[in-house]
């Protein structure tokens, strides 16, 4: 009996165990979720005061780092986005002699404070860059607008939009052109079971001793086909026409030779 007790003991300490690791780690989960939750609000929070220009022109050969180089003089930024230029229009400039390098024909600039933002887009637009004058961008006009409010998930958004329409007209043309090569081979298959079967025929008829071309003129007689013809119209014409008997002529005819 002792011994029973002892390892009903034993199994209640070690069920209480268990529980207590149970729901430590429940509330260890629950710890974290509710952390995770607060630094989500706090980044939402962030996301709402934030502000975002849109450059409708980028100078050649400026990069994302000298554009954010040149406009943390003006505020905190936190994320840059340039488009680059079309492939076809880089080629034809490289061929020409001109700048190897990546170039960029718009891009958007994410401030820390949307206030800043808008001050930023309305005191540079239109103006020059400046600088340093021996800087390669000190004539370059600023183009900058501030876009009220536009949130850099809605590019996010927009890109990964462009980019599934792309994937998915991809995936149309691969399954089109699969569809053509199937019928291709297709057909090839077809046209080669057809070849080989008239060569078997082919052999077949020489081992028969029948000539490969002969037979086959026999075996299908040329077909004569008749056809119902109409008589000539002049011969029914000539044949329905009335004649004038013998005994009216020669009235006719001796009547004058009285009169005379």
């Amino acid at each position: 009996m002792s011994e029973m007790k002892e390892f009903e003991a034993s199994n209640s300490g070690s069920d209480v165990i268990e529980v207590a690791k149970s729901v430590k780690n429940e509330e260890r989960e629950r710890k974290r979720r509710e952390k995770r939750k607060k630094r989500l609000l706090k980044e939402a929070e962030k996301a709402e005061k934030r502000g975002v220009c849109y450059l409708s022109r980028i100078p050649p050969k400026m990069d994302p780092l000298k554009l954010r180089q040149i406009l943390s003089a003006y505020g905190e930024i936190q994320r840059v986005y340039l488009v680059p230029e079309d492939p076809e229009a880089q080629m034809r400039r490289k061929k020409s002699g001109g700048f190897r390098g990546q170039e960029f024909s718009e891009g958007w600039v994410e401030f820390a404070d949307k206030r800043i933002a808008k001050r930023v887009a309305n005191m540079l637009n239109g103006e020059q860059m400046g600088g340093k004058k021996r800087s390669q961008f000190y004539f370059d006009i600023w183009n900058i607008k501030y876009l009220s409010k536009f949130k850099w998930d809605d590019l996010t958004e927009e890109t990964a939009c462009k980019n599934a329409i792309r994937e998915q007209k991809l995936r149309l043309e691969l399954s089109a052109a699969k569809k053509e090569r199937d019928f291709y081979l297709n057909k090839v298959e077809k046209s080669r079971a057809l070849f080989e079967i008239e060569e078997r025929m082919k052999k077949r008829k020489v081992q028969n001793g029948l000539d490969s071309e002969g037979p086959t003129d026999q075996q299908k007689p040329k077909v004569i086909r008749h056809f119902p013809q109409k008589r000539p119209l002049s011969e029914t014409a000539f044949k329905s026409k009335t004649k004038l008997s013998k005994d009216v002529l020669s009235d006719i005819f001796n009547s004058g030779n009285d009169e005379a």
